[in-house]
């Protein structure tokens, strides 16, 4: 059984480029979905020639142009989309390219992130969740298969600052901690939440499965996220815990979309959407457990890398 073709949709962003990296190091022939102008685009250019001299075939065409997506996709037995948050919406016509072209074996939506389904933030966030919901509701009625990706945080959002509004380092004398401290987040790094989603694609335990990842090292409260910066700086930090109430109020007062870090801070780490389901008991399977020995890295080591840049 060879392995799947493997069509990139959103290649030259960030998540998108690490995973048609996997993609091509997993050895699954891999093609990427590129408009025109990307090639106009100096980073872009730049990831495109990397892709393509690692292996990768770039087909030229958009989500926007039918023809070009239903023809990439008759290339092809898998499509992973990783267009950004702000474009969800803009998956209905991939959509249907796929019931169209009739041959795609599983669709990996750009859905990456924590679980749409299990959030419990009563309308805070804007829309952002239930755009992510309607796009996996669609592709369950229309009967395609697929594999969701709940990867929650990227280690490069938050965790560099330790959770602090407006930071873009960690703190060395006062931290904010908020509701309790006591209720854990998730982070994974996007080289990683690609490698396992790649060991998903020809995974059959993975069919119309949400794929969650927890990876051990990676799952901290704030406390526990301060302690151990504590003990790598060797200080101690002042703390000051800003409770549910003061946070909701803040999040209300603060307009969209300056108010969004606030909404996904809330979402974590005080009402616990990321941790406060059992993985198994809603149906999903955990990814660190499907891929034992998928490598990544953990909270611990990136928190030394910013001590290096100290």
């Amino acid at each position: 059984m060879g392995k799947s073709r493997v069509l990139i949709i959103g290649a030259t962003g960030n998540l998108g480029h690490q995973l048609a990296k996997a993609s091509l190091q997993s050895s699954h022939p891999t093609f990427a979905l590129v408009r025109d102008s990307a090639f106009s685009h100096p980073h872009k250019r730049h990831v495109l020639q990397t892709l393509s001299d690692a292996g990768a075939t770039l087909l030229k065409g958009s989500i926007e142009d039918e023809s070009s997506l239903v023809e990439a996709m008759k290339q092809v037995d898998v499509v992973i989309c990783a267009v950004s948050s702000k474009q969800v919406l803009d998956q209905k016509p991939v959509i249907k390219a796929i019931k169209l072209a009739g041959c795609i074996k599983k669709f990996i939506p750009s859905e990456f992130g924590l679980d749409p389904e299990k959030t419990q933030m009563s309308d805070l966030d804007h829309g952002f969740y239930s755009r992510k919901a309607e796009i996996r509701h669609l592709i369950e009625a229309e009967g395609i298969p697929y594999t969701c990706i709940s990867c929650n945080f990227f280690m490069n959002y938050l965790l560099p600052s330790l959770v602090q509004l407006g930071a873009k380092t960690p703190p060395m004398d006062k931290v904010t901690i908020f509701g309790n401290g006591n209720v854990k987040g998730v982070f994974v790094k996007q080289s990683d939440i690609a490698a396992f989603t790649i060991s998903a694609v020809d995974d059959p335990r993975t069919l119309n499965k949400v794929v969650y990842l927890r990876p051990p090292g990676n799952v901290y409260s704030m406390n526990e996220l301060v302690e151990l910066w504590e003990s790598k700086i060797g200080k101690k930090l002042e703390k000051v815990y800003v409770t549910e109430e003061e946070l909701l109020k803040k999040i209300k007062e603060t307009p969209f979309p300056d108010n969004m870090d606030m909404v996904f801070i809330y979402s974590a780490f005080v009402k616990g959407d990321q941790t406060y389901f059992d993985i198994e008991a809603s149906g999903g399977v955990d990814g660190t457990q499907l891929y034992p020995h998928q490598k990544y890295t953990t909270i611990s080591e990136y928190l030394d890398t910013l001590l290096e840049e100290k």
